[in-house]
């Protein structure tokens, strides 16, 4: 059993081999050699008195890579705005996201490594696959929306499938909008403006992400929006349902959760979740307005395979929402960076038989 940290799995995934394994990784799904079951949160009450607790949890195979992966995260959430979600684990500034790969040969646990840096490249990835399948092929200017990690790896992977020329960025707090302008623009060699206004950014950009914590929408106005544009988000409430429906072509990443008719689930934050507390607890949890996830909508798996249609000419609008089939990125991903440090002798190993056991379940 491998044992990874965040520092190894950053030195094994870069952004095109992230993007490499998630091609082939929908390549199985299209061939019915990958399965995935979407993501499903359990809400507890917590010492937090403003907060929740929230388990989260999803799973995939992936041929490819001949592993099953599980990513779960444990986390206390709140809202000390209304406006924005933050999270931690233990103390604010600490996190817990592990991801555990089996070997789909004979079921022997492979690997236990942290979730953090790989599901910033993975989502980043897959918001870089809504660029190279909708965007035009002369997308040459992005606007950001947010500034942090995931704003990051968009960027990158933006720049990985398209000849990015110029960025622009907007962020709330102004010394986060010009850190991110200058750590970008120096990794990837780009001009990067930090802007005061978000629609500034919008205007005249080719690709325009929301990378944001935001429970509301970001995006509100459909004026906002020009003819040619790709759009992509990274929450649910990101984009206003009348940009939405304004846009001439929407396909979203894939199923990201599961419809339960089970009367004890709910829709909270964009998953099915089953919630404990009493009503005053529950209270505590602020419902967004705005659920991009719902609906029904054509998935990437049926752009790939020419059972809908992309984009057609350069002054169509389209829509990335990147979510859905996160078990299957996580399978693909991550079981390419098991490989690769197996390969390159990275990691600490576990004995195997710490996690078998001689007693049937």
């Amino acid at each position: 059993m491998l044992l990874l940290n965040n520092d190894e799995v950053r030195s094994l995934l870069s952004m095109k081999i992230c993007l490499e394994a998630l091609e082939a990784g929908y390549e199985d799904l299209i061939r019915g050699d990958a399965v995935h079951r979407p993501r499903i949160d359990v809400w507890a009450p917590c010492d937090e008195v403003n907060g929740y607790y929230r388990w989260g949890s999803m799973e995939g195979v992936a041929k490819s890579t001949g592993v099953f992966a599980i990513r779960m995260k444990s986390d206390v959430l709140y809202w000390p705005d209304g406006k924005t979600e933050e999270k931690y684990c233990v103390r604010p500034g600490t996190y817990c996201g592990l991801i555990m790969l089996f070997s789909t040969r004979n079921g022997e646990p492979l690997a236990i490594m942290p979730d953090g840096y790989l599901q910033h490249m993975r989502v980043g990835g897959c918001a870089g696959l809504g660029v190279k399948y909708l965007s035009r092929q002369d997308s040459h200017i992005v606007g950001i929306l947010g500034s942090g990690d995931m704003a990051r790896t968009y960027l990158t992977a933006f720049n990985e499938v398209r000849s990015i020329h110029s960025v622009k960025v907007f962020s709330p707090t102004k010394d986060h909008r010009t850190a991110y302008a200058k750590e970008m623009s120096e990794r990837l060699g780009l001009p990067v403006e930090p802007l005061d206004n978000p629609r500034h950014v919008v205007s005249g950009s080719d690709v325009v992400a929301t990378c944001t914590d935001s429970n509301l929408a970001v995006v509100e106005d459909p004026s906002w929006i020009e003819k040619g544009m790709h759009l992509t988000n990274l929450r649910f409430s990101e984009w206003s349902p009348e940009v939405v429906s304004h846009c001439d072509v929407v396909i979203k990443l894939g199923k990201n959760t599961i419809d339960v008719s089970d009367e004890e689930a709910v829709r909270l934050h964009g998953q099915t979740a089953f919630v404990a507390g009493q009503p005053e607890e529950k209270a505590r949890i602020p419902q967004p307005a705005v659920d991009m996830y719902k609906g029904h909508f054509s998935f990437l798996t049926d752009l790939l395979t020419h059972r809908v249609e992309g984009r057609k000419n350069p002054d169509q609008i389209t829509f990335f929402i990147n979510a859905g089939t996160q078990g299957l990125q996580f399978a693909a991903v991550a079981g390419r960076v098991y490989h690769l440090a197996k390969e390159r002798a990275m990691g600490r190993e576990l004995p195997t038989e710490w996690f078998l056991q001689d007693i049937r379940d």
